[in-house]
C-alpha cells in the first residue's frame, strides 16, 4: 500500500514538473520570441539625418578590401565611414589609404603599436569621438550588410524617443555541421535579446549591427564602468543605457549583417567564453529570465524521460504534440530571420545548449583578456 502511494505521489510530481515546464516554454515563445514576427513592432521614420558609420579593424586588410565598399556604396543621402586601424601589422593601412582616394566620405585613424595592452573599447571610443554626426551605426570589419538599404532601414527606426537601434547579425551559411550549430546558437540568442527588447526588457545588442546616438555615449561616459572587461562594448553598453522606451529593433527579414563563422569548435568555444564574461553584470531580472529558460528546458526533457517510464502514454503523447508545436514556432522564426535550413537542428540544440552553457559558465574564469 505504501509503495503504491509513493508511486502515485512520484507520478504527480513528475507530471506537475512536466506540465509546468511546457507552460513556461509557451510563455517564452508567446511573450518574447514570437513578437519578432509581428510587423507592427517596426517603425518607418522618413527623416534622413546625417550618419557616422564606425568600424574597428585589427589586421583586416582582406576583409576591408572586400566588404568595406559594400558599406561605402550604401544608398543614403549623407554619411561618413570612420575606420579605426587598431595597431594592425598587415596591409590594413595601405588598403584604407587606397580606398580613401576613391571614397571621399571615408576617413581613418590609426592607433600605433605600443607596449601597453588595450582592448577594442579604446578603438571604438576613438572612432566615436571623432565622428562628425549624432547618429552612429556600428559594425565590424569582417561584416557586410544585406543590401544597399542597410543604413536607411536602421535610421527608419529612430523616432522621437529612440536612442538605440539593435539588429540581427547573421553568419554566412556553409554546409558543415559546425556552421549550422554556430548559426543556430546565434539565431536562438538573437530571438532572445530581440524579443526581450520588444517586450520592454532590453539587455543587449550586438556590435555587428548596432546603432545609437553619440550624445548617449557621451552621457554614459562611454565604456568607463566596464572598460577593463574584454567584452561589453555592445551588450553592457546597451544594458546600461537602454530603457523601456528608447530602444527599437530592426526587422531581421529586411536588415541584417553577415560574417564568417568560426571554422573550428575550439575557436568558437573560446569566442563563446569571451562573450559570456559580461553576463555577471546583467540586471537581476535579466539573469533570472535568461537562466530560467535553459533550466526549464532541462526539466522538461528530464521529466519526459523519467515520466515515460511511469506515465508512458500521457507523457509521450503530450510531449509529441508540444514538440510539434515548438517545431512550428521555430519554423516561423527561422523564416523571419532567413535561416530556414536550420530547422532540423532545432530540437537537438534544445537538448544540447543547456549542458553546453553550463560548461561554459564553469570555465569562464579561465578566459584571457585579448582583442585580436
Amino acid at each position: 500500500m505504501d509503495l503504491e502511494l509513493n508511486i502515485t505521489t512520484l507520478n504527480i510530481i513528475i507530471l506537475s514538473i512536466f506540465i509546468a515546464s511546457i507552460a513556461i516554454q509557451l510563455f517564452y515563445f508567446l511573450f518574447f520570441f514570437l513578437r519578432i514576427t509581428r510587423k507592427q513592432n517596426f517603425q518607418q521614420n522618413t527623416e534622413k539625418p546625417n550618419v557616422s558609420v564606425i568600424i574597428c579593424a585589427k589586421n583586416e586588410a582582406h576583409n576591408i578590401e572586400n566588404f568595406l565598399p559594400l558599406i561605402l556604396n550604401q544608398e543614403y543621402p549623407n554619411f561618413e565611414v570612420v575606420v579605426v586601424n587598431d595597431a594592425s601589422y598587415d596591409e590594413t593601412e595601405e588598403v584604407l589609404k587606397k580606398l580613401e582616394l576613391t571614397y571621399k566620405h571615408l576617413r581613418h585613424t590609426t592607433i600605433p603599436e605600443n607596449k601597453f595592452k588595450h582592448g577594442k573599447k579604446l578603438a571604438l571610443t576613438i572612432g566615436i569621438k571623432s565622428a562628425k554626426y549624432e547618429h552612429l551605426v556600428l559594425t565590424d570589419a569582417d561584416c557586410y550588410p544585406l543590401n544597399k538599404n542597410w543604413i536607411s532601414t536602421i535610421i527608419e527606426q529612430y523616432t522621437t524617443n529612440t536612442e538605440i537601434v539593435i539588429g540581427y547579425g547573421a553568419y554566412i551559411p556553409e554546409k558543415t555541421f559546425l556552421n549550422k550549430l554556430i548559426r543556430y546558437d546565434n539565431f536562438y540568442n538573437s530571438i532572445q535579446f530581440l524579443g526581450f527588447a520588444i517586450a520592454k526588457l532590453p539587455y543587449m545588442g550586438i556590435g555587428r549591427n548596432l546603432s545609437y546616438k553619440k550624445s548617449l555615449f557621451v552621457k554614459n561616459k562611454g565604456f568607463a564602468s566596464h572598460y577593463g572587461m574584454l567584452s561589453g562594448d555592445d551588450d553592457l553598453f546597451v544594458k546600461e543605457t537602454a530603457t523601456k522606451t528608447n530602444v527599437a529593433i530592426l526587422n531581421p527579414s529586411q536588415n541584417r549583417t553577415y560574417t564568417k563563422a568560426k571554422q573550428t569548435f575550439s575557436y568558437w568555444y573560446y569566442q563563446k567564453l569571451r562573450h559570456i564574461t559580461t553576463s555577471v553584470k546583467y540586471k537581476f531580472v535579466h539573469k533570472i529570465l535568461l537562466s530560467l529558460e535553459p533550466i526549464n528546458r532541462t526539466l522538461f526533457y528530464s521529466s519526459l524521460i523519467i515520466g515515460a517510464i511511469f506515465l508512458c502514454k500521457i507523457i509521450i503523447i503530450t510531449a509529441i504534440l508540444f514538440l510539434l508545436l515548438k517545431i512550428y514556432f521555430f519554423k516561423k522564426l527561422l523564416k523571419n530571420l532567413a535561416e530556414k535550413d536550420l530547422l532540423l537542428i532545432s530540437l537537438m540544440y534544445d537538448v544540447f545548449s543547456p549542458i553546453f552553457y553550463f560548461i561554459l559558465h564553469l570555465n569562464k574564469k579561465f578566459i584571457k583578456q585579448k582583442w585580436n
